[in-house]
């Protein structure tokens, strides 16, 4: 097959932006690329009008099962209410009294004006009294349960081992069933499991917006909602032995304690970067700290607006270290969530053991919101990659300071200051939580703004990067991530036909004007998997 008539963008690459090419596909891999039209007629010939040729996005971080879910369960996320929060419920399970389950996805009660507090296991008494209920918070790190639901979770011998803070309790001492944190990937895990039809019929919603977006890699933690990796994996194979998984997956398995991954390593053989031809093993996940919005997430210094709160570290350094070191003794890369700098701090601590052997497995830390130079330097010597989510900056930019001590506000999302330490960052979209659409996070990126085009000049305008090191980001970085650098991530000879068609090159616009590009057709292994009507 030939694609004539296109152009090519490369980050740091040679080909020409005045120039049009035609590639040569082959097996599903480019067999040689040329300048010019192509000479050749005939079906096999693909006329490309123009566009630019750009490689698929890799997307380092996301929950593709979760948002798949919201595309066939109860999605909240529009609700702006609490009438119609219920109201919308109600719709979706006409026959509450015939229901197991109450369950939803999405909701933002902070914005809620109809009460005046967070909703608890209380306020879903006006929905059914007698009920399994189950509500997530729009960014996942929240969660409100029912009573029965409460009452069967008092059961858990060992609910009572998550930490405390993440349990939020009455002035009488009693839970409101209303958590955070780990708690909710607990009640998620040990509570509500899928089984792997659901799960399939979920990941079947949710492709189709991966292609649309030009994503054909995705890296996916996933195991909290269905219950166990085996199902998880189970889920994703037989969609590709139905020939239903177009994309690649890396499928990360989230682990709550030692014992946790000492039974995956005996139970489960495959290792980092094992599997199928579309299905691979990633990297054990493990939650350190929570979120700045909840002050849960772990800082070094106390929160500006809560003077008492410092955040939490959910295993001490003992435990993180020995299971970073549990992980890569068995081949298993790592990756952790580390938001404040004191849980950054502790991740590099782990991952500066020599048993972690970080340069060789290429562990990551996601997201590293706070820093400061000190941990910069560790990192660079380190070798650690950083999964960044430029949209959640679009989103809280205006909302940082409140949250982070003064001095190290230069250091929230210092996108720019990793980069000139030589320290490899992946853009990720942590989707559903984030914007899925790579376009929003490379412009998030590169201007530091949100999409209104404020703070003019860019939040911290110091810390942009250029488009090229943007795109990077969910191209050759991310395929280094799977080891995969010399096959993955490049319009180049001999490289994977993973590719989308942009309609315009991306350095003929201005960056400000960076979200006027649109996915026109996307290809994996040379097939056109997607194609834009519109």
């Amino acid at each position: 097959m030939i694609l004539n008539n296109v152009k090519i963008y490369q980050p740091n690459g040679k080909f020409d932006k005045e120039e049009v090419y035609h590639l040569h596909m082959k097996n599903g891999v480019f067999s040689s690329i040329h300048k010019g039209l192509s000479r050749e007629k005939g079906s096999h010939v693909i006329d490309g009008e123009g566009k630019t040729v750009v490689a698929g996005f890799t997307d380092s971080h996301m929950h593709l099962l979760r948002f798949g879910m919201l595309k066939n369960e109860l999605d909240l996320t529009q609700v702006t209410s609490w009438k119609e929060m219920k109201q919308e419920v109600e719709a979706y399970y006409p026959e509450i009294e015939e229901a197991d389950w109450i369950f939803g996805k999405g909701f933002n009660d902070g914005t809620f004006t109809d009460i005046d507090h967070l909703l608890t296991a209380e306020d879903l008494d006006e929905i059914n009294v007698n009920k399994y209920m189950y509500f997530m918070h729009q960014d996942g790190h929240e969660c409100v349960i029912s009573k029965k639901l409460l009452e069967r979770l008092e059961q858990e011998e060992d609910f009572y081992k998550e930490p405390e803070v993440f349990k939020e309790r009455d002035d009488q001492g009693n839970l409101t069933g209303r958590f955070k944190d780990t708690a909710v990937h607990y009640i998620n895990y040990h509570l509500w499991e899928r089984s792997v039809e659901h799960s399939k019929e979920s990941l079947s919603a949710a492709i189709p917006y991966l292609l649309e977006n030009g994503i054909t890699t995705v890296h996916t933690d996933d195991r909290s909602f269905v219950g166990s990796y085996q199902s998880l994996w189970s889920a994703y194979t037989s969609l590709e032995e139905e020939g239903s998984l177009p994309i690649e997956a890396y499928l990360h398995h989230y682990i709550f304690n030692q014992k946790d991954l000492d039974e995956f390593i005996e139970s489960f053989h495959k290792r980092t970067g094992e599997g199928t031809d579309r299905v691979k093993v990633g990297a054990i996940k493990i939650f350190l700290d929570g979120t700045q919005r909840l002050h849960t997430a772990a800082m070094r210094q106390p929160y500006p607006d809560s003077p008492d709160m410092t955040g939490y570290l959910i295993y001490d350094q003992d435990q993180l270290n020995r299971m970073v070191q549990t992980a890569a003794t068995n081949g298993m890369q790592v990756a952790v969530h580390a938001l404040g700098d004191r849980a950054v701090q502790s991740a590099i601590t782990a991952f500066e053991q020599s048993e972690a052997r970080t340069k060789k497995l290429r562990h990551r830390i996601i997201h590293a919101q706070t820093l400061g130079e000190d941990l910069l330097e560790r990192m660079e010597e380190l070798g650690v990659y950083i999964e960044t989510q430029p949209s959640f900056l679009i989103e809280e930019w205006n909302q940082k300071s409140q949250w982070t001590p003064e001095d190290i506000v230069p250091y929230c999302d210092a996108f720019g200051s990793m980069l000139k330490h030589n320290i490899p960052i992946t853009l990720s979209s942590d989707a559903p939580i984030g914007y899925l659409d790579p376009i929003v996070s490379i412009f998030g990126a590169v201007n530091r703004m949100d999409t209104n085009h404020q703070p003019s000049g860019g939040w911290m305008p110091s810390e942009k990067i250029s488009v090229e090191e943007a795109f990077s980001g969910f191209g050759t970085v991310p395929s280094e991530l799977e080891w995969n650098e010399d096959v993955k991530g490049k319009i180049a000879e001999g490289f994977q036909a993973d590719f989308v068609l942009l309609n315009q090159h991306p350095s003929e616009i201005s960056t400000s004007n960076l979200m006027q590009l649109h996915v026109q057709s996307t290809w994996i292994k040379g097939k056109e998997v997607y194609s834009r009507t519109f």
